[in-house]
């Protein structure tokens, strides 16, 4: 069986996958990617792919997706398979690179715990503001990884390139999982990687925001045992 890595997004830990890994251990031993060292995309990226099996499925959660497309870059011939879940190809806009940095002055502003207390409120489906289990998830990943890692992140997903050139290249079985209401990467974004990316399969789920392994941990898990299998 092929080994699976999955990759977290910004301010995550390894709990984001916690709905995924009794679906996807079955299917081949899961590694989790550790996000908290390096300072650009491409610096993660190559400490990932140093701890990596030598082949895997590759799973990327939103920075995650982005590291994805870098692993590609420095090391395609060890991607058999590839899933991009709520990501883009795009690189920052200007007015994405100022919310994020705004984003890191209130973190210190208000403080690091309430601001991660609060931060799943801001990226899940309307239905689900306030949950308190999101937002306890939310907690604990924003203390896993901690203020001086995700100022890291954000530096890094700032930095990164454009991915657009390189969805036409991509040859391995893609499946594309978005939100239908994702606030942070708009489905349409999912759409054009779908359109670019050579038999890629793209998959909506409803009533859904950014926080999609969590908030529908069913359809996520539904596209990629079918991802797997196929």
């Amino acid at each position: 069986m092929t080994p699976i890595l999955l990759i977290p997004g910004l301010l995550c830990s390894e709990e984001i996958f916690a709905p995924q890994l009794p679906a996807l251990w079955p299917h081949g031993p899961v590694t989790i990617a550790q996000t908290l060292a390096g300072d650009t995309i491409a610096d993660m990226a190559a400490r990932i792919l140093a701890d990596a099996p030598p082949r895997f499925a590759l799973v990327g959660v939103s920075m995650g997706g982005y590291l994805s497309f870098e692993i590609l870059r420095q090391a395609r011939e060890r991607v058999a398979k590839l899933a991009l879940v709520c990501t883009s190809a795009r690189p920052d806009t200007p007015e994405q690179t100022a919310g994020r940095r705004k984003m890191l002055e209130q973190a210190r502003a208000v403080g690091f715990e309430r601001f991660c207390a609060l931060g799943a409120d801001a990226l899940t489906h309307p239905s689900r503001k306030g949950d308190p289990e999101l937002n306890a998830i939310s907690m604990r990943m924003g203390r896993a990884v901690g203020l001086e890692a995700f100022a890291r992140q954000t530096e890094a997903v700032i930095g990164r390139v454009d991915s657009r050139p390189l969805l036409g290249s991509i040859k391995v079985p893609t499946v594309i999982v978005v939100g239908d209401t994702d606030p942070l990467t708009p489905a349409v974004l999912s759409e054009e990687m779908a359109a670019a990316i050579p038999g890629a399969k793209l998959v909506i789920a409803p009533t859904c925001g950014h926080v999609i392994t969590l908030e529908r941990p069913e359809v996520v898990n539904d596209a990629l045992v079918g991802w797997l299998e196929g």
